[in-house]
């Protein structure tokens, strides 16, 4: 089992790797196409590449806007708060790795971006992504339906501090 897990800027070669990967359903709603790539390569939402300790590609991870779901409520009345969002290698998903996969995300968020809170917005029926977090120590402080796709989220939160 893969214990670490390292982060780097997202490189373009990278991307258009990951907007291949396909989900089985329920998942393909994390289905990317081209028309993301501009996204993943625009330096303000913080696209980074996550690395397994060979040096292969494992996943992907972003802070700050790009990891906010349309019609959830985004505030920041109160403490700094880091959106993150994840995305795993298909081939990963589901095989004991998303702990040690989201810890390493966390400590590097923590690490360049100081916050006071992590934030993460989760679709209702990704129960693996939602246990992964819980067991990170988020608790759900909302839920929202996105609109467009009719589909519940959860948002989840944790004190940085604490881990």
């Amino acid at each position: 089992m893969v214990s670490e897990f390292f982060l780097s800027p997202l490189s373009e070669d990278h991307a258009r790797i990951i907007i291949t990967w396909r989900y089985d359903p329920p998942y393909d709603l994390y289905d990317l196409s081209e028309k993301d790539l501009a996204g993943f390569l625009n330096p303000d939402y913080s696209y980074h590449q996550v690395l397994d300790s060979k040096g292969d590609l494992a996943g992907y991870c972003c802070f700050g806007l790009d990891a906010q779901v349309p019609g959830g409520e985004y505030s920041q009345n109160g403490p700094e708060v880091l959106d993150i969002g994840v995305g795993m290698k298909p081939g990963l998903t589901g095989r004991g790795y998303g702990t040690t996969f989201v810890a390493n995300i966390l400590d590097y968020g923590r690490n360049t971006y100081n916050p006071e809170v992590f934030r993460a917005t989760i679709a209702s029926f990704n129960q693996r992504s939602l246990k992964t977090f819980q067991n990170l120590g988020f608790t759900i402080k909302g839920s929202f339906i996105r609109e467009l796709a009719r589909i519940e989220f959860y948002q989840l939160e944790k004190p940085a501090k604490e881990y």
